[in-house]
């Protein structure tokens, strides 16, 4: 019920945004006569595992972030490491991604009732929609049409934005992949769901620099809060670390409020709000949530076009090349 309530609140956001042709045609209707009951299916799929595990959406969300900054929006993150490669799922910033028996079990079902159709980039693409819909955050039409790709690389993974970056590195990862400062800030909201293991944030907690031994840009309560949940003797166990904010299964604008209290549990979160670049938009954010929602559709739409290719094959297994 809680799930359905959600789910008629924010269709009032639904955001029809218009992006830059990618070297494919992407279209929002592109399954309509090949599988029609594509999004009905993964839907249905997403819905049951969050009932059964909350932390999936915050983890598909990742996954697709971490998916499409690396080769673009390929489902490279999906392939399995082989003998010879290690792949991105290996990789160390997607040790804590998971869930991908979800997109797998999606897949699987999709293809008993259109067989070699729908690409499993495309099924992380509106996954990530549909969790954040389900989440109480905007709707907004998946432009499908994605192939998937036939190479994963666990080195290239360095390449995703660090926890650590400040302000000036995170502008430059971002507009490498042709998103602005606003689409930075905006995707960042997608903190708002999630939870960060302790090795992310505990460099700020003690030790942080020669004159402070805890970030100073931290409010001094939370980081003493911080430093119970990860001891020093004990912060390395799979529920070591905190919620990114408050209403941490909710997909709302408390990451921003957090941000502007000092609660930031990354650095590069907290760094949004002392630079002048950044600082204007968090603080629209956390007064007008409404603008955070349009604003995070269209962010989404742009980075899902971002690197997607003709090239490639849709694959009958997720974790495998054809």
């Amino acid at each position: 019920m809680a799930f359905s309530k959600r789910l008629v609140f924010s269709m009032i956001f639904t955001v029809f945004a218009i992006v830059k042709p990618s070297e494919a045609a992407l279209d929002a209707h592109y399954y309509d006569e090949s599988c029609p009951v594509a999004e009905k299916v993964i839907l249905e799929t997403v819905k049951n595992a969050t009932l059964y595990d909350p932390k999936v959406p915050a983890r598909l969300l990742r996954m697709f972030f971490h998916d499409c900054f690396i080769r673009g929006c390929d489902a490279s993150i999906l392939l399995d490491s082989t003998k010879s490669t290690q792949a991105e799922k290996d990789g160390p910033p997607n040790i804590s991604v998971r869930s991908f028996y979800v997109i797998e079990d999606a897949k699987r079902k999709l293809e008993k009732v259109c067989p070699r159709t729908v690409s499993c980039a495309d099924v992380i693409a509106i996954a990530a929609r549909d969790v954040v819909t389900l989440s109480g955050g905007p709707y907004w039409n998946v432009l499908k049409g994605r192939k998937d790709g036939t190479i994963s690389r666990a080195n290239e993974t360095i390449n995703l934005p660090a926890p650590t970056f400040n302000v000036s590195q995170l502008i430059q990862s971002f507009a490498a992949r042709g998103l602005s400062v606003k689409d930075m800030v905006t995707l960042s909201g997608g903190h708002t769901i999630g939870f960060s293991h302790c090795s992310s944030f505990e460099a700020r907690l003690q030790n942080f620099s020669k004159f402070h031994d805890v970030d100073p840009s931290m409010n001094f309560a939370f980081a003493q809060s911080l430093k119970k949940k990860c001891p020093r003797s004990n912060n390395r166990g799979k529920n070591a670390g905190t919620v990114l904010d408050s209403t941490t299964t909710v997909f709302d604008n408390d990451y921003y409020k957090q941000i502007l209290s000092r609660k930031g549990v990354f650095g590069s979160d907290q760094a949004l709000l002392g630079d002048y670049r950044t600082k204007w938009i968090v603080e629209t954010f956390a007064r007008d949530q409404n603008a955070f929602f349009r604003e995070f559709a269209t962010s989404m739409v742009k980075l899902g076009n971002f690197g997607v290719k003709e090239t490639g094959q849709v694959r009958v297994n997720s974790r495998f090349v054809n």
